[in-house]
């Protein structure tokens, strides 16, 4: 049986997330980037356990750029920082125009705007100017909306600060010749665990804060 999502190479591994057999080069290049996989998924355990060395190098590379946006967060902003982030590689802008980093950092300093306009009790919408940074925005504005009617408390300055940070690191990331370097790494640190980068972008004097943040 060909992979289906290739149609190319021999479907050899079950995947639980789409509910049928896929190919390993499919397995290992759309893992958590363009398949929803669970944590109980056995292959992408394998591939968190043991990954090769050059995808290890790969990996501390990826932090250590991503570091500077991300080492002031406290471990209930990591999580908030995952979640928007998985909002942002799920998010397939309409047309052909192509979601790009300028897009994410403009989505991410709008929406944060607007939750810093609101902390301070004044209810105004910063809204990006391009369609595409627009419709993220939104987006990003659903979850969080959603996340607090799952039950969790999440202030406006917290969720603004995460933000901020998705922001820095798409303008600093992405300010190379390659317009979404910034959507390709987080796409790589994506495979890895949210614990894992949490735990390497915290200092070691730093304790956790607050309660966990409840899932939707």
């Amino acid at each position: 049986m060909l992979c289906p999502r290739c149609e190319q190479r021999k479907a050899r591994r079950d995947c639980p997330a789409l509910r049928t057999s896929i190919c390993p080069v499919c397995c290992g290049t759309q893992r958590l980037v363009e398949i929803d996989c669970p944590d109980s998924c056995p292959h992408l355990s394998a591939a968190r356990a043991h990954p090769p060395a050059v995808v290890r190098r790969q990996q501390e590379a990826d932090v250590a750029r991503l570091l500077p946006s991300i080492s002031s967060l406290t471990e209930r902003q990591h999580q908030l920082f995952f979640l928007f982030h998985s909002v942002i590689a799920r998010h397939r802008p309409d047309g052909l125009a192509p979601l790009v980093d300028s897009d994410v950092a403009d989505a991410a300093a709008s929406v944060a705007a607007t939750l810093e306009t609101a902390a301070r009790g004044v209810i105004y919408d910063h809204a990006p100017q391009s369609t595409v940074a627009r419709k993220l925005a939104d987006e990003i504005t659903v979850l969080l909306q959603q996340i607090r009617q799952e039950g969790a408390s999440v202030h406006d300055r917290e969720a603004a600060i995460t933000l901020r940070a998705i922001e820095q690191g798409a303008r600093n990331t992405g300010a190379s010749a390659a317009p979404d370097e910034y959507l390709v790494l987080m796409g790589r640190l994506l495979q890895i665990s949210a614990g894992q980068l949490n735990r390497r972008g915290r200092t070691e004097n730093e304790t956790p804060q607050g309660s966990t943040i409840i899932l939707p």
